[in-house]
């Protein structure tokens, strides 16, 4: 979730995001030859230079008034999906830099993005800013960012509404394609130092995990092991009668999930997590209260207009379903009875729920459910769930439920693996759902937290990792197995977000350090040192020690676009380095988005579910917010598996120096960019250097396999002399050494080989034994 301190939230919604198709296109074009690069007239006062109109939705290309130069306009209203469409033939994006155009939002606000395509396919999208009130503003957008700048079968751009609804009408003039303003520079060449044998760490591929993929087809095509179901919806999850409670996700409505059979909505989401070969994460609701349903499966809502009055805001299909505030004083609604909706449940109910499980689908290791999560974001449950928990949660009474209900779990099935606390992000780290509800009666001051004050100025989730291991001692079994909690960016428009404005996708570039950075000081409301990752460790390391650490909920933003493929790459290999025990992105990316891809890169990269190495070794970059890079060695085939992610807007350079590596000397290249994974086959290098140039905002993969073994064996041998033979690799370079004690050799001699195998004529004299063997030499 997103949240700013002081607690205003900003929720998430349903766990499954439809995304609403793109409603207006303006016009797209294609050329077939670039000669000169020069400016060219799309449209002024009509279409030039052999474009042609295709459109069907309600436009004039004559239209006299407004006008921003000339004297005529493109007007465009649009209902539903309608579109306005200009065609040329192709042409080659490089020789053009840039689309410039003049827009008028007339009544003005409107949601309005440019797509470009490639034989008709769209490309990347580039949202603009609220469109201006009679008044005429100018777009210039790089080919670049659209994503046909080197494509030779670009063929046209859209300026389309973000949505399928009616909006008012606005007015487009003077469109050109130009090559005099700003272009995609090069940077100066980043220097990577690669150690293999240095901060070798193991990667748990549970770090891989998505959150309610669309189908089980995307968990097999990404090759994730890790499935979950979370969120506000799962806090008040009636298994009994399969009814789920959006909360105030949306107007705190009880609404009947299908089939009408006992646990269906869990059942039907493990038999798709099975179907993709994943593990699934299913949340045990411990509020204390399930949602339930009228006669005949009927829906009901906790603030109900016909009972408590009118309220600022109703559900437009259901307007008896209130959001809880009143109208007539602007104030929460403090007064409802919770089981108008809900009903009182404890420990027993949710064990005929683990009962059903085990017995529907075996104990945790025969094969069924593995990760119980223990609810979902307790700290927020006076604001999420306040129709039946108004009051902020203690920390003793989180305390005494973790602990009944993970006691419940595991009297059920002992090898099941048990996840909290869950908790959304920074003050629910540190603070209890009560205090964080009263701060600003205290003016933010922690030292005066009434919660805190009476646990000793105790951080929470040390203070929880503690009492958990107290009572575990006390209960003769660990009650957690994982300690997990959530965190989205809190800089503005990044988590859950699709703005990738220039200084928006600075800031998520450098956010990223969040995670793992001791020094880096979160720019946003926080303004702490979270080093998320190293914390846990700690808060684990003092107070729990053999817990496993995880992540469950996380979010980057920018998913259609490739600054947020980036970040994703990025948080994949800082989990893998920083040594992450288990990840469940929030949520599963659309198929064939760019996060969609950078996930594959790292798991399913040529569609053999080859994956990056499972074993981190040192990469060091000079600036991680511009290039990052991750490297690790695959114990498969024993390839190192280089991410190198260019964040930057610009061309950029790279020189990987590979150390305690014997590489082949040719790397396989994989490359994501302009949202597509191309194999670009394989280059050579030598004395372990690889210099690259890699396009702006891209994921690039080199697979570099392990020079073959070599060995040594016996040849021809006379009177004085015998032969060795070295068995290699051409271009290598082998040394010969010699040794009377195995301790101390000496070389006799050192060769770059010419053919795979090279003869050596080692003269005998005097009678020590000696020993001899072949080395590498980088």
């Amino acid at each position: 979730m997103v949240m700013q301190f002081g607690f205003n939230l900003s929720r998430r919604f349903f766990p499954r995001v439809i995304k609403g198709l793109l409603s207006l296109v303006i016009f797209s074009f294609v050329s077939q030859f670039a000669s000169a690069l020069a400016d060219q007239i799309v449209y002024d006062d009509a279409l030039q230079n052999g474009w042609t109109s295709y459109g069907w939705a309600t436009l004039n290309y004559a239209n006299p008034s407004p006008v921003h130069g000339g004297a005529d306009s493109i007007s465009v209203s649009s209902s539903g999906y309608q579109a306005v469409y200009v065609h040329h033939t192709a042409q080659a994006g490089s020789q053009f830099t840039n689309l410039t155009f003049w827009i008028n939002g007339g009544s003005g606000g409107q949601s309005v993005q440019v797509q470009a395509t490639s034989n008709g396919t769209p490309q990347t999208a580039v949202p603009l800013a609220a469109l201006p009130v009679n008044a005429w503003r100018q777009e210039t957008i790089s080919l670049t960012a659209l994503g046909v700048a080197t494509l030779n079968t670009f063929d046209g751009f859209w300026i389309q509404a973000q949505s399928g609804s009616l909006i008012p009408t606005f007015y487009v003039d003077d469109i050109s394609l130009t090559t005099n303003a700003v272009t995609v520079g090069t940077n100066s060449t980043v220097t990577v130092q690669i150690d293999a044998a240095a901060n070798r760490r193991a990667i748990n591929p549970l770090i891989y995990g998505v959150a309610f993929a669309g189908n089980s087809n995307q968990l097999l095509d990404l090759n994730v092991p890790l499935h979950r179901s979370g969120g506000n919806a799962e806090t008040r999850y009636n298994w009994s009668n399969n009814v789920t409670s959006i909360a105030s996700d949306y107007y705190f409505e009880c609404l009947p999930s299908f089939p009408n059979v006992p646990g269906g909505d869990a059942d039907n989401f493990l038999q798709l997590s099975k179907g993709g070969n994943a593990q699934a994460m299913l949340t045990v609701p411990i509020i204390g209260w399930v949602g339930k349903l009228g006669p005949g499966r009927t829906r009901l809502a906790s603030f109900s207009v016909a009972k408590y009055g009118a309220q600022t805001s109703v559900d437009q299909y259901w307007t008896d379903a209130g959001n809880g505030i009143s109208s007539a004083t602007g104030l929460n609604i403090t007064n409802n009875d919770p089981t108008d909706a809900n009903m009182i449940v404890g420990t027993n109910f949710q064990s005929g729920w683990v009962r059903h499980l085990t017995n529907t689908w075996g104990a945790a290791n025969a094969g069924g459910l593995r990760y119980y999560l223990m609810d979902n974001e307790w700290s927020l449950w006076n604001s999420t769930h306040r129709d039946v928990h108004p009051i902020g949660t203690t920390m003793d009474e989180v305390l005494g439920k973790f602990c009944d209900y993970s006691t419940m779990v595991k009297g059920i099935d002992a090898n099941a693996l048990v996840a909290g606390p869950e908790e959304w992000g920074w003050p629910g780290y540190l603070y209890s759902g009560y205090d964080q509800s009263v701060s600003s009666t205290y003016n933010y001051n922690p030292a005066n937290y009434p919660d805190r004050v009476a646990h000793g100025g105790q951080d929470f989730a040390p203070w929880f990792l503690a009492q958990v291991k107290a009572r575990s001692l006390t209960a003769g079994r660990r009650l957690m197995d994982i300690f997990t909690l959530h965190i989205y960016p809190q800089g503005a428009n990044i988590a859950l977000s699709s703005d990738v404005s220039a200084a928006v996708m600075i800031a998520r570039n450098r956010s990223t350090r969040a995670l793992w950075d001791t020094n880096y000081v979160d720019e946003s409301w926080i303004n702490s040192v979270i080093a998320l990752i190293p914390r846990m460790k700690s808060w684990v390391a003092t107070n729990y020690p053999g817990t496993l650490i995880g992540i469950t909920e996380y979010n980057w933003g920018g998913d259609d676009f490739m600054n947020g493929a980036t970040a994703q790459a990025d948080v994949l290999g800082i989990f893998g380095r920083e040594g992450l025990d288990l990840a469940t992105r929030w949520t599963c990316p659309s198929s064939n988005s760019p996060t969609y891809n950078s996930i594959k890169m790292f798991r399913n990269y040529d569609g053999n579910k080859s994956v990056f190495g499972d074993t981190s070794v040192s990469a060091s970059v000079p600036n991680p917010d511009m290039l990052a890079t991750f490297a690790a060695v695959r114990a498969s085939d024993g390839a190192l598996t280089l991410m190198v992610i260019n964040k930057d807007s610009n061309f950029t350079p790279v020189a990987l120096n590979l150390t305690n590596f014997a590489a082949s000397g040719t790397a396989q290249v994989w490359q994501l960019a302009t949202n597509k994974i191309s194999s670009l086959g394989s280059q050579s290098f030598t004395n372990n250097l690889l210099t690259r140039t890699l396009p702006p905002q891209s994921v690039t993969l080199l697979v570099l396999p392990p020079l073959p073994p070599f060995s040594l064996r016996a040849g021809a041998s006379s009177a004085g002399q015998f032969t060795l033979w070295l068995d290699g690799l051409a271009g290598q370079k082998y040394s010969l050494q010699s040794s009377t004690n195995l301790l101390q050799w000496a070389a006799i001699s050192t060769n770059t080989l010419l053919s795979n195998s090279f003869p050596y004529s080692i003269t005998t004299t005097g009678s020590a034994a000696k020993f001899y063997r072949g080395r590498w030499t980088p």
